[in-house]
């Protein structure tokens, strides 16, 4: 989970802070000491630490803190704001060119870091602006690199140009601009060879690229798990070729977050995405001051919403006879498939409670009070009864569980519990209408019971 181990720590600091009802000087800078230690663990670059800390304990030691009504809250508020202050205040764009004019983004970074993926993720988010991208294959290197860019291309829906490995990046860019010209695309995405290391022959390629075709944005896609490395690469693409926004990739399995704290102050660079999973819709777009109420355990329901609203595309006639079931007692296992289903295209329900505000544990126990192995076997037993079952458990008798059982190979006890607690759900939605309620129309999530 992504600022696991971060959030974990300010989470328990701040739960000291709110315990006292007063606050000494004392308190603070030993609670500071403490932030201070958590954001260095999680690899943020020692100098934007120093800087940081200084901003907070400027503001939190002083009579209007130390004497105010909740200290405590008072004194989180201001590391909140620091934070949002430090990945950069306000949620940048990608700057796209007016009217119909082409906008060329040349994609560059890392071999590994997922650049290629993140370039079809790009594309994806634009077309759902209206746009009508060109995926252009210029790394001309890495095996396969092509046909991943085509496949990517094809999955998101979007077109894709390619001149082959036997032609220069530079040629190939040219060429894609003139088709782009001709084919009515206003936006053309330059996907570049990475390397294993920053080297002069990848950065001398890059300039001949923006030496011979007018570039509008380049976007560094840099691995957040590298955590401090991440950063060192991006400052040095940044001088080097000059960087219009910094992407995030892998940062659900980054627990630290270093270089999400440290890529705007090193770089001055804006973080303009985040990769959050492996799919071509796990891309969000980075914004400061959620990302903050992320790391230090405020929730995200503002991106739990728009996650919804992406992601859940139930016909709204099916839902409402999916939710007046529910209401009355009568839903079945087809409708438990579908709640997985749409909870499966938002990130899983870990996901999704990590973004809840308020849930009062941390991370690690969070965790271990969800067991998605568990939710992935109850999943196989509903997958291995019939169509005339799912929708009528009533019919499951002895000898149609220990079948079911031998299908999903578990053991009949774990049928019976599941069954069990199916039943229990539906006398509990029966009695609790007013659970399932909700006047969105779009975006209401459905959890498995």
């Amino acid at each position: 989970m992504a600022f696991e181990s971060l959030t974990d720590k300010l989470q328990n600091v701040f739960k000291g802070l709110r315990k006292k009802g007063r606050l000494t000087e004392e308190d603070v800078k030993k609670a500071l000491k403490e932030v201070k230690m958590a954001l260095l663990e999680a690899d943020v670059s020692f100098r934007v630490v120093k800087q940081f800390m200084k901003s907070v304990e400027e503001r939190a030691v002083g009579e209007e803190v130390l004497n105010g009504l909740n200290p405590g809250q008072m004194v989180i508020k201001i590391v909140n704001e620091e934070m949002i202050a430090l990945m950069g205040s306000e949620t940048t764009e990608i700057a796209l060119q007016p009217g119909k004019a082409i906008t060329v983004i040349m994609m560059c970074g890392l071999q590994g870091a997922g650049k290629t993926t993140t370039t079809a993720k790009i594309a994806g988010k634009l077309k759902l602006k209206g746009k009508k991208s060109l995926l252009v294959a210029c790394d001309v290197y890495r095996p396969a690199a092509i046909k991943q860019l085509e496949l990517n291309a094809q999955n998101q829906g979007v077109d894709f140009f390619s001149m082959g490995d036997g032609h220069s990046p530079v040629n190939i860019a040219k060429a894609a601009i003139e088709h782009a010209n001709k084919n009515g695309h206003n936006i053309v995405i330059l996907d570049t060879a990475g390397r294993l290391h920053v080297d002069s022959d990848m950065m001398e390629e890059l300039k001949a690229i923006k030496a011979n075709v007018d570039v509008h944005q380049t976007l560094l896609v840099v691995d957040a798990m590298t955590g401090q490395d991440a950063v060192n690469v991006a400052s040095e693409f940044n001088d080097q070729i000059g960087v219009d926004g910094v992407i995030l990739s892998k940062m659900d399995g980054d627990a630290r977050g270093g270089a999400a704290l440290s890529v705007r102050a090193v770089t001055g660079k804006p973080i303009l995405y985040v990769g959050m999973g492996e799919k071509l819709s796990d891309l969000e777009q980075f914004h400061p001051d959620r990302m903050a109420n992320r790391i230090l355990g405020m929730g995200d329901v503002l991106t739990l919403i728009e996650k919804a609203q992406e992601n859940i595309d139930i016909d709204e006639d099916k839902e409402k006879e999916m939710m007046s079931r529910m209401k009355k007692g009568k839903f079945d296992f087809n409708d438990y498939l579908e709640s997985m289903k749409q909870m499966k295209k938002m990130g899983g329900l870990s996901a999704i409670l990590g973004m809840m505000p308020g849930m009062g544990v941390s991370a690690a126990d969070l965790e271990g009070q969800i067991d998605e192995k568990q939710m992935a076997r109850m999943e196989a037993i509903v997958l291995s009864m019939t169509p005339q079952e799912r929708a009528n458990p009533k019919i499951l008798n002895p000898k149609r569980k220990h079948r079911i059982a031998k299908g999903a190979g578990v053991d009949i006890a774990v049928v019976n519990r599941f069954i069990k607690q199916f039943e229990q759900s539906q006398k509990m939605m029966k009695q609790l209408p007013g659970m399932m309620g909700g006047r969105g129309k779009r975006g209401r999530m459905r959890f498995p019971f």
